[in-house]
């Protein structure tokens, strides 16, 4: 049999259509959108092989050929592929291939008519197809061979699709199909091929989606990347596309990377051949809108519990119609489990460089940088592979490296997955990885971070230990919660509530520097950004306080958010416009802040807390308040309030401050360290004087302490530090009344605060 519909195709077929059109016949049958076409099956190939002779010749260059030697692989592959493209195809199955080709979209009452049949034929054009290889063991379950073989997009007309299938039979034996067959131990003449012959979407926007987060493992994540005009330009990694993070169980929207697409690929409307199509100012936008998003992530959840496992899949958008071209088990999910399980890195300094975690762990060696395909002969064992996107046939070459750096691509292209099936970090969309990483560089790179350090990092491995433990404490011990996603695990950590919520990181999510929504009259935007956001958090948390900290945005940081052009330059962000200063110069902004906390409040959620960030006045505070009464919410009223004590001024005014009217302080103590001993937190030269526990900030910490207590304000701490056993014992010790902590550091702290609370019972008892 040489042509199967895909009607008549089943999961029993894979080894006559291979894994991949084995799963677009179980799909097409299951009703799910995927576009119409058929199978020339490896039955035809096998044909081929058999009649002309040529696999006897094909081992020989194989035994022959060093699949390290680069330039051997790809000489050997040539060879190969020519002298099956040199040899004609058998007349019936390309007689089977045109007449399946010519029917396709033709009504079953129509075929049976053969004047009818010759009028349709002669009266219309043949449709465009995608014509793409499906190796009987591509797609398997035990090992992933994505982007192994030949995919041909916008074929029309039956020479045409016959030359495309004959190709994909040649792209059996491209360099990276050969060394990845050998890598895995499969046998060259037992590995077979079918060809897929579907009707082509004509896509507006395409990409590739995970019922799983394929970088960290994540089973309640569904991740979704999207590219403008035809899917080739996503799964090739030539461009960096948006990235959306879906809950699989409620289907809302997580988190969200708008990347800007400067070109699409897009058909010819004249000829039919790919052609690139500058984007100008369509390519900043976002791709996907919400309904899109909801319904891809909808149909990723519904293949997955159709295989009933974790699927790769890529989709196209053409008008209003969403279609399904492909489905495959995700291979990496053991492998993925076992590097991010256990343990994690933390590390030492500052990052050079950041990007998309695409593949985790931990490497480091010589920067080597391929600007094309004639360099990949530079690269050799130990060297991090630095080039400008990710493409398949950089297998072999990746194979040698241990870690790897992309400017362009995204978490789920192909390149990204054989990464991943390799076990070597990985890191893509970096932007600039070629042009700032020089040959010769020693890097360190973290692929589940998504960032490049400078020489060979030093690194502390620390254990994950966030399962609830039932310690009492006097000092209550609350958590550190930015993102939604994670609340419901931080609030399982049995806390007693959120000492830090940072506005920061839902404001990334949403794209846009705050002031530019007013600037667009986006305001309710803003709104329901931190609504859906503080929202999510403080559900988690049910009565437990939740207090979240004004947005405190430097002019330096978060450059990739719409807006961030307008921004000032400062020569020194780090003590410039930012914070409580600038919200009281931009009052739109906070008012919009406070508004996101009267409509949960007035929705029934009333245990959000506000506090103002980086104070250094009381007028600050006060001004502040009439803002928040402008919008109907009363201060220490309907709401906690309360104000970071991050500045050595608010130390030293810490009285006046109490005499305003405030609910609550809580200490910053990355900011109220550096500014305190003069030690710039971010310049790692002089990191080694960096120290919370200095006698002047341990000295300011007890003096605010004090002074709050005697307002019955209550104290707390929501820095770095507080994750720490030694400070964590000294606020014990002077009287704090909760401690904030890292997810990974609450039971470690709880422990910490148990034992120096006996230890002071033990002394009162004796004295």
């Amino acid at each position: 049999m040489n042509i199967i519909q895909f009607k008549d195709i089943s999961k029993n077929d894979v080894e006559i259509v291979g894994g991949k059109a084995a799963s677009l016949g179980e799909m097409y049958n299951a009703k799910f959108p995927v576009p119409p076409g058929f199978a020339v099956t490896a039955d035809a190939y096998k044909e081929f092989i058999q009649l002309s002779g040529l696999q006897p010749k094909i081992d020989k260059i194989l035994e022959q050929t060093d699949i390290e030697d680069t330039t051997q692989l790809t000489n050997s592959s040539q060879k190969i592929q020519n002298l099956i493209l040199e040899t004609d195809m058998p007349l019936n199955v390309r007689n089977d291939i045109k007449k399946t080709y010519e029917h396709m979209n033709v009504r079953p009452e129509v075929l049976l008519n053969q004047k009818a049949l010759d009028f349709v034929k002669a009266g219309r054009d043949f449709p465009f197809v995608a014509v793409r290889s499906s190796a009987t063991a591509e797609d398997l379950p035990e090992a992933s061979f994505a982007g192994q073989q030949a995919t041909y997009l916008n074929v029309r007309g039956v020479d045409n699709v016959i030359q495309a299938v004959h190709q994909c039979w040649a792209s059996l034996y491209t360099g990276r199909a050969i060394y990845y067959r050998e890598e895995n131990g499969f046998e060259h003449s037992k590995v077979y091929i079918s060809v897929i012959v579907q009707k082509m979407v004509n896509s507006e926007k395409a990409g590739v989606m995970f019922s799983i987060n394929p970088a960290t493992n994540n089973e309640n994540e569904i991740i979704i990347e999207a590219g403008f005009g035809l899917g080739e330009a996503v799964v090739s990694g030539s461009i960096t596309p948006d990235e959306y993070i879906v809950d699989k169980e409620s289907l809302e929207l997580i988190k969200k990377k708008i990347n800007v697409q400067e070109w699409m690929i897009i058909r010819d409307p004249n000829v039919g051949r790919n052609i690139k199509r500058e984007l100008g100012e369509r390519g900043k936008k976002q791709i996907l809108n919400e309904e899109e998003i909801k319904v891809l992530a909808t149909m990723a959840k519904k293949v997955e519990e159709f295989y009933g496992k974790p699927q790769d899949m890529e989709f196209a958008i053409e008008g209003n119609r969403v279609y399904l071209v492909q489905s495959r088990p995700v291979t990496t999910q053991k492998r993925i489990a076992k590097a991010t399980s256990g343990e994690r890195e933390k590390f030492k300094g500052e990052a050079i460089l950041e990007g998309m975690g695409a593949s985790p762990g931990v490497a480091s060696g010589p920067v080597k940088i391929v600007k094309d395909m004639s360099e990949l002969g530079n690269v050799v064992e130990g060297d991090v592979l630095v080039t400008g996107m990710t493409n398949p046939d950089m297998v072999p070459t990746m194979k040698k490296a241990v870690a790897i750096v992309t400017d362009e691509g995204g978490l789920t292209s192909h390149a990204a997955i054989v990464s991943r099936e390799m076990g070597i970090p990985a890191i893509v969309g970096t932007k600039e990885a070629t042009t700032k990483l020089k040959d010769g560089d020693i890097v360190t790179v973290d692929g589940a971070g998504g960032k490049v350090y400078g020489g060979r990092a030093e690194v502390e491995s620390v254990e994950i230990d966030d399962t609830p433990i039932d310690v009492e404490t006097i000092t209550k011990i609350k958590v550190i919660s930015d993102l939604p996603e994670f609340a419901e695990k931080a609030a399982a950590m049995n806390v007693d509530g959120v000492g830090l919520v940072r506005l920061e990181f839902m404001i990334a999510n949403g794209g846009i520097w705050p002031d530019q929504y007013i600037k667009e009259n986006r305001k309710e935007d803003y709104v329901k950004l931190l609504y859906d956001g503080i929202g999510g958090i403080a559900k988690a948390f049910g009565d437990k306080p939740v207090w979240i900290r004004n947005s405190d945005m430097r002019t330096d940081e978060y450059t990739q958010l719409k807006g961030s052009e307008d921004q000032p330059k400062e020569t020194d962000p780090m003590i410039g416009w930012h914070a409580i200063r600038r919200l009281l110069d931009q009052p739109e902004v906070l008012k919009a802040e406070f508004e996101a906390v009267k409509r949960l409040r007035d929705d029934g959620i009333k245990n959000v807390g506000v506090m103002l960030p980086f104070v250094i006045d009381v007028d600050e505070v006060r001004k502040a308040k009439e803002l928040m009464r402008e919008i109907g919410l009363e201060p220490q009223k309907d709401v906690q309030f309360g104000v970071m004590i991050e500045t050595p001024a608010s130390c030293w005014i810490i009285e006046e401050l109490c005499q305003e009217g405030i609910d609550f302080v809580s200490f910053g103590t990355n900011d109220l360290t550096q500014l305190t001993l003069g030690i710039d937190r971010n310049n790692a030269k002089i990191q080694k004087q960096f120290n919370e526990m200095h006698p002047a900030v341990l000295g300011e910490m007890k003096k605010v302490i004090e002074t709050c207590k005697k307002f019955g304000v209550t104290t707390s701490i929501c820095g770095q530090a507080g994750s720490k056993p030694e400070m964590a014992s000294f606020l014990v010790r002077v009287g704090i009344d909760s401690i904030s902590a890292n997810r990974d550091a609450v039971n470690k702290i709880k422990r910490t605060v148990a034992t120096e609370e006996k230890k002071l019972m033990l002394e009162a008892a004796r004295r």
